[in-house]
């Protein structure tokens, strides 16, 4: 199983970005999507979790509530991360997480660069 991140990049304060994560080659939809993100000199954390279905039940860290949002299209096998109002403490390496149903086997992609900066 690999998940391919996209979408990182440099971001002034208050601005957007969206992250992507394909899986490529298997059945997505069978699959509790993550996001976990690590920051310079800090430990990797949790932002947000989505259920096996689009509209399954989301989960979000309190530091993110209201600014980030996570979707998924299962038809393209590709789980969205929508970045809005970004503050300095977004900066960090962003990497997505599947988690089998049943098995609960993890697999990580390699991470995208998210730099908030003016």
């Amino acid at each position: 199983v690999q998940l391919v991140e996209s979408g990182g990049g440099l971001v002034p304060p208050g601005g957007s970005l969206r992250l992507s994560c394909a899986a490529p080659g298997f059945t997505f939809s069978n699959y509790v999507m993550s996001w976990f993100r690590q920051g310079p000199g800090k430990e990797r954390e949790l932002v947000g979790s989505i259920g096996i279905t689009a509209g399954g039940n989301r989960y979000y860290v309190d530091a993110v509530k209201g600014r980030l949002t996570i979707s998924r299209d299962d038809g393209k096998a590709t789980v969205y991360l929508q970045m809005n109002s970004v503050k300095s403490e977004d900066t960090g390496m962003y990497f997505c997480k599947a988690r089998r149903i049943y098995t609960n086997d993890d697999y990580w992609g390699q991470g995208t660069q998210v730099t908030v900066s003016s």
